[in-house]
């Protein structure tokens, strides 16, 4: 474990500020002399990545959740999320397609999958729907390397089309908000990412979204499945979750960083939602995943 989860640009380059229309595609392996097929927990502040896994084997983990995986697998993890891989770097490959939060925000309104949370599924190469979703992803690849006119139009609608077979693939029943009701729910995410360490209430986020309590209810409700205040302690549980799994910080800083006065409410609040105290938590997290 180290003091800080790493943030990337791509993965080992450090951040920089990104276009609205950026794009990025290469293969995991073009950066095997980093990594060695072992990327430790790091995040993309600007940039959601999807990447499919077209041979070996491994395990994938977004947060807290490993994904033990034979080829083909898939993931698509919006920016912010931590996430990482350890794999055979003499049998594994994967394309990883990196796609600026700007982007994201004309092409969420062009596919089935929501781009505000993360998925990874594995499945069978020989299933007509794996294998659409490699052939979109060979021409992802082609027109990416082509660099021809209209390259970023062309790439969004491909990215929006693989985007919408992974929530095929995931047996996804989309059953969206109107786009109104999507875009705000987007920019409250992005909002209780910004102020959820500052305990922000309900009402200072309808303020600054210039929105009523209703509508701000339901797009949380209907994008999340859950009201506000549940939205922003799970995203405080989650942050609670990566600092004790991916640092070596104590309890008393990680209290302090995700917005409570000490360490033992915190602690209250965690065994609440987890069933288990921080401590205990992260001892049998660590040392079953043997994480950092």
């Amino acid at each position: 474990m180290t003091d800080a989860i790493p943030s990337f640009f791509v993965y080992g380059e450090p951040e920089q500020q990104l276009e609205p229309g950026f794009f990025h595609v290469e293969t995991v392996m073009a950066r095997r002399g980093l990594h060695q097929g072992q990327v430790k927990a790091h995040k993309h502040d600007q940039m959601g990545q999807i990447t499919f896994w077209m041979s070996g084997r491994g395990t994938y983990f977004i947060d807290d959740r490993p994904l033990d995986f034979l080829a083909p697998a898939v993931s698509f993890v919006p920016s912010g999320i931590v996430h990482g891989f350890s794999v055979d770097p003499e049998t594994s490959d994967a394309v990883v397609v990196s796609v600026a939060d700007g982007a994201l925000l004309s092409i969420r309104e062009n596919t089935t999958l929501p781009v505000d949370a993360p998925v990874m599924i594995r499945g069978d190469g020989e299933d007509r729907g794996w294998r659409r979703l490699a052939e979109l992803l060979d021409i992802v690849a082609d027109e990416y390397a082509g660099g021809a006119p209209g390259t970023q139009q062309m790439l969004a609608s491909l990215v929006a089309a693989v985007l919408t077979q992974i929530a095929r693939l995931a047996s996804a029943t989309p059953s969206p908000a109107q786009p109104s009701q999507a875009m705000l729910a987007a920019q409250l995410r992005r909002l209780i990412d910004l102020h959820f360490r500052q305990n922000w209430s309900v009402v200072q986020y309808t303020d600054a979204l210039a929105t009523t309590p209703h509508l701000i209810a339901k797009a949380s409700r209907d994008a999340f499945g859950m009201q506000v205040k549940e939205l922003i302690n799970e995203r405080r549980l989650l942050e609670a979750k990566r600092l004790l799994l991916f640092t070596v910080r104590p309890l008393e800083d990680i209290a302090y960083e995700i917005g409570f006065a000490d360490a033992a409410y915190f602690s209250r609040f965690f065994r609440l939602r987890v069933g288990e105290a921080p401590s205990d938590w992260r001892r049998a997290r660590v040392s079953s995943s043997g994480a950092g």
